[in-house]
């Protein structure tokens, strides 16, 4: 029997051909699925599971202890305790049980390549839209902004498949201008990094690499073309650092660009819509005449009186902006301070998104969050290992990671509202179902079919006014044929705003411009859909985009994105797809977590919160409790914070918050002790996150909890309740330290600072006055402070970080000196008084005879 090739290449028979046999091997893995979950070793997972019970187990036990064995002479101590108790046992519950299930993946990019990238043939992948977003350019340093853009540009994807759209929210002139700087940098430097196939291409963090730079490069030329391109980024900084220097005082008359005339945007809270395309499609070449993808500096409109919705106004603007110029299939975000650390990031995302297994159902694809520049020992947990590497792999074996507002890879069919291509095995029952219930009776497979198609065109809470996938199909050719949409001209324009040809885009679901689109009036139609009063009576930011109502926009867009049905995918490459900064500094670092603490607040006190929100849609149960966690661990702080207090007041007291140490209390305590340090241990096992990590994650919750969370909570009841928006202002003191992480000894003053500086200073109090107390009552009286002391000490030691934080650089003295040295100075300086060696005996006997006025 003969075959014959299928590829147009062919040459003839394949019988018999080594290397028709070998095309024959590349046809059949492309085929293959383009990437697969990796399961996590059972004898990983099993004990780790079985620990869970039993810890869940132990700590019924102990809360019924608790509860039954009151303090008669300390009931409010005891009281507030076991409520602390209870409610640190419940968000145990929501935190851990989301991690039931975690998984790893993997990709072949190499499948990706034969199914859609072959060499010789126009490329089959994906059109993406990529944005950046930036704000204030004194705050966010251009040259960052610079090196993220530059590392897009030069992204190992097709460069007519890649746009890359700036929005700058600030309206600044130095924005406009230092992009207009990059983009003919991007002439050199593109070429430069994909004939070298350099990495990462973002060039201040790739000349600042120690690494032997030559590995690996075979082209003689390298170091010379290496040495100039060095020199060339070296003068393009000096002119973005002299635009910089220019732009630090504005001008009575404000700015005026290079033409003579007034700058639009002068005014940031009142300017028209700006676009201006930089490179692309017309005519942007690089110096090896080859073409760049496009870059488009947007500026959306905004005017006194209109809502803009900050960040998430932004991003739906972008949306709006890119359907219209260019309408990627797919969008990916990332802020200004995060660069692609990895070029072939996109086609990592596309093993997910063009897979036929995946793609109709994949809401976005979320990479981890890696970071530059922090010190050593990650003092205030900046990089947030435990999140990203524990709790988002367990939500991966569910539904899909929550969405965390970088570095993430959208369909834009989920933004626009539209319900998930779902498979009836995508409609069973979730694991908690299956497995307490079992799954459903074969024979009954006619009538459950029938149930999961009706169940399939049933709208969702969260889906309304939305009409399916199958539909838009359907009424591609001509959306304006009535008898082939469910929706009308007028229906539409309500929904997505009136823009014929941006509602033409969004029936494009592999991307591109409609073909009934004219190109001459693109532009204008771009002006047109960033204007300030597009949105109104639309359901943007309600069911389509990015959702609004909250600080952390992020959370409630992938939420909604979720309870529709779609499912999210976590996608880690062995290097790291992005790469960001983050505050290292305390104040900073408190600063940046009140606001995330408080978007949860915020969505807590919505619609859309995850309690009660979306019953109607497919949100599985795990993935739900996972949302709830998201949103209520602010309200940690006020069981936390009394907890922190408990053992000084219980050291200054002489009461505790147990009737008796006896062993059936002491078991418990051990038991449950052990069992909480089993969980971390064998979750750092399944998860290779390291012990320093874990421990320094624990140490934030407790800094944080009692700091940011705690403000958080007060300021999201104001917000919301009475409409007074509270800013926690820094300002900062001098420092004029130099050298590494010189940042993180700068000291600045915020109010955030007050609760945890409390809690340290009622902690040392007790434990001096505890000691006092026990040394005055004799030997047994140690028994009963042991347990008082090592409460309190737990409590300095989580808080331990943040007191270097306060006490700044120390160039010789280790703080824990300090601390100790005070404690065993109040200590025995309490012990010296107490033996009062310079009194004779007959002295203080005379002493404690006199009488007293009462006599």
């Amino acid at each position: 029997m003969q075959m014959t090739n299928r590829y147009p290449e062919g040459k003839g028979d394949i019988e018999g051909t080594g290397s028709n046999g070998d095309e024959l091997q590349m046809a059949d893995d492309a085929r293959q699925p383009l990437s697969r979950v990796v399961p996590i070793s059972s004898s990983h997972l099993t004990p780790y599971r079985v620990v869970i019970i039993l810890r869940l187990i132990i700590l019924g036990f102990f809360l019924q202890y608790r509860v039954t064995h009151p303090v008669k002479d300390a009931y409010g101590l005891w009281l507030t305790s076991v409520i602390c108790e209870i409610w640190f046992a419940l968000s145990w519950l929501l935190d851990q049980f989301p991690k039931w299930m975690p998984i790893n993946r993997e990709t072949y990019l190499d499948r990706l390549a034969l199914r859609y990238d072959r060499d010789g043939e126009p490329s089959q992948l994906a059109p993406i839209d990529i944005f950046v977003s930036t704000v204030d350019p004194l705050k966010e340093p251009p040259i960052v902004t610079a090196n993220t853009v530059l590392s897009i540009l030069a992204v190992d994807y097709p460069v007519d498949k890649v746009s890359c759209y700036v929005s700058d929210d600030g309206s600044a002139m130095l924005t406009f201008e230092a992009l207009s700087e990059t983009a003919e940098f991007a002439r050199k430097w593109v070429p430069f990094c994909k004939k070298h196939n350099i990495e990462p291409r973002a060039p201040e963090f790739y000349f600042a690499q120690k690494i032997d730079y030559l590995k690996d490069k075979i082209q003689p030329s390298f170091v010379k073309e290496r040495r100039a391109m060095k020199r060339e980024y070296e003068e393009f900084k000096v002119r973005i650092n002299a635009l910089v220097a220019k732009a630090q005082k504005m001008p009575e008359e404000g700015w005026t660009m290079q033409d003579g005339t007034p700058w639009p945007g002068n005014n940031p809270r009142d300017h028209p819509g700006m676009i201006q395309v930089f490179l692309g499609h017309s005519g942007g070449l690089d110096t090896d005449g080859n073409e760049l993808p496009r870059l488009v500096y947007v500026s959306r409109e905004k005017r006194p009186g209109f809502q803009h919705h900050k960040k998430a106004g932004a991003m739906n603007a972008l949306i709006r902006v890119s359907a219209v110029l260019t309408n990627g299939a797919y969008l990916l975000n990332v802020d200004c301070d995060h660069y692609f650390n990895n070029s072939k990031a996109l086609k990592e995302a596309m093993c997910f998104m063009m897979d036929p297994a995946y793609g109709k159902k994949t809401c976005y694809i979320q990479f981890p969050q890696r970071f530059d520049g922090i010190d050593l020992h990650d003092r205030y947990a900046n990089r947030n290992i435990v999140f990203f590497d524990i709790n988002l792999k367990g939500l991966d074996g569910i539904q899909g990671p929550v969405y965390v507002g970088t570095g993430c890879c959208f369909n834009r069919q989920a933004l626009y509202g539209y319900d998930p291509v779902l498979t009836e095995e995508d409609l069973e029952p979730n694991i908690i179902v299956k497995s307490c219930c079992g799954s459903r009776k074969k024979g009954r497979g006619g009538n459950k079919k029938y149930i999961d198609k009706k169940r399939a065109m049933k709208r969702t809470e969260s889906t309304v006014p939305i009409f399916n996938m199958e539909d838009i199909e359907e009424g591609v050719e001509g959306y304006d044929d009535e008898r082939s949409l469910l929706m009308s001209q007028k229906s539409l324009e309500k929904r997505f705003g009136q823009s014929p040809v941006f509602i033409a885009a969004t029936f494009q679901e592999q991307g591109g411009i409609p073909p009934t689109t004219n190109p001459a009036t693109l532009l204008k139609e771009a002006i047109h859909v960033i204007s300030c009063g597009y949105e109104d009576k639309t359901e943007w930011g309600k069911e389509i985009g990015w959702i609004y109502g909250s600080v952390t926009e992020d959370i409630l867009t992938g939420f909604k994105m979720h309870a529709r049905g779609w499912i999210s995918i976590y996608c880690m490459p062995p290097r790291p797809a992005f790469k960001g900064s983050a505050p290292i500094n305390l104040s900073d670092r408190l600063n940046q977590v009140l606001r995330w603490a408080l978007g949860s607040i915020e969505i807590l006190l919505s619609r859309h919160c995850p309690i009660w929100y979306g019953y109607n849609g497919r949100l599985k149960l795990l993935e739900r409790l996972a949302y709830i966690n998201t949103i209520v661990y602010p309200l940690t702080s006020l069981p936390l914070l009394a907890y922190c207090v408990l053992p000084a007041v219980c050291l200054v007291s002489g009461k505790f918050i147990i009737p008796e140490i006896s062993n059936y209390a002491s078991m418990w305590f051990i038991l449950l002790f052990i069992s909480i340090f089993a969980t971390g241990i064998l979750e750092l096992r399944w998860s290779g996150v390291g012990i320093e990590d874990w421990w320094r994650n624990e140490q934030f919750w407790v800094i944080g909890g009692t700091s940011a969370h705690l403000f958080a909570v007060f300021q999201g009841l104001l917000k919301v309740l009475a409409g007074i928006d509270t800013n926690f202002t820094v300002t900062s003191k001098a420092s004029d330290e130099d050298g590494d992480f010189a940042e993180l000894y700068v000291f600045k003053w915020t109010s955030l600072l007050i609760p945890p500086t409390t809690v340290i200073l009622l902690n040392m109090v007790g434990i001096v006055a505890g000691v006092s107390y026990a040394i005055n009552s004799g030997y047994q009286s140690w028994g009963p402070l042991f347990g008082k002391l090592f409460f309190a000490i737990w409590v300095i030691a989580h808080l331990y970080p943040f007191l270097k934080g306060l006490l700044g650089r120390q160039n010789r003295t280790p703080t824990i000196v300090i601390v100790w040295s005070i404690l065993l100075a109040s200590i025995f300086s309490l012990l010296w008084v107490r033996i009062d060696p310079f009194t004779s005996d007959s002295t203080k006997a005379a002493a404690n005879g006199q009488c007293g006025i009462n006599c």
